[in-house]
């Protein structure tokens, strides 16, 4: 069973990585580009040449970082479903799209209701305290789900609703002064498109992991 959920996590992980990166190269990093831009502040437009060169080197380093950073987060976050399909039982890759939107929902989702995806140039709060918001909203959502999908009784289902809105009530932490440099359509477009990019990279994730799970169940060399 070991051998199953690892190879199962892996293959989804990796698969569900290469898509968020072939995803963010091409919508998400170029707005992270623009906001950096007004980060540095640079009164006249660097001119488009040699320059240009020497930058593809750091633009290849940044695309590198981001894939290996995707596939292990990928990895880690598939071993997380396939450890709870282990837990429910058998899954296939229809559910598993449903428990990737539920992934969706509790590590990206909620968070960012208090605390959006950031730019470069953007004020924010000190980050032990966001880290600490977001932990105990990530947790609180969890469990609230867990208690609204798996736990009969209307009580239950109050609890799940009560650990769900609790982080927002208590509220994320915020600078004294809001602002910064970015613009504010740039700021919401780069909200609206690094969530729907997550939200896509979860349901690949989810749909690979109920698969490959699935799919190897037959197998008993795994």
């Amino acid at each position: 069973m070991f051998q199953r959920i690892f190879f199962a996590a892996v293959v989804s992980g990796v698969i569900a990585g290469l898509f968020a990166t072939a995803v963010q190269s091409t919508q998400v990093i170029p707005l992270i580009y623009k906001a950096e831009k007004y980060e540095k502040r640079e009164p006249v437009p660097i001119p488009q040449t040699h320059e240009d060169h020497s930058d593809k080197g750091g633009d290849s380093s940044r695309l590198a970082l981001t894939l290996v950073s995707n596939v292990v987060s990928g990895v880690g976050f598939a071993l997380l479903l396939v450890g709870c399909f282990a837990l429910r039982g058998e899954v296939d890759w229809r559910r598993g799209i449903l428990w990737g939107v539920g992934g969706f929902a509790v590590f990206s989702l909620a968070p960012a209701i208090g605390l959006p995806p950031e730019l470069p140039g953007v004020d924010a709060a000190s980050l032990p305290h966001r880290q600490l918001w977001w932990v105990l909203t990530v947790a609180a959502t969890a469990a609230g789900l867990a208690l609204l999908a798996f736990k009969p009784g209307v009580s239950f289902k109050a609890l799940g609703v009560v650990l769900i809105v609790l982080p927002h009530v208590i509220g994320a932490p915020h600078p004294d002064t809001g602002g910064g440099l970015v613009p504010r359509a740039l700021l919401e477009r780069f909200i609206l498109t690094a969530l729907m990019a997550s939200a896509a990279f979860w349901v690949v994730l989810g749909l690979c992991a109920g698969y490959f799970f699935n799919r190897l169940k037959g197998d008993n060399s795994i």
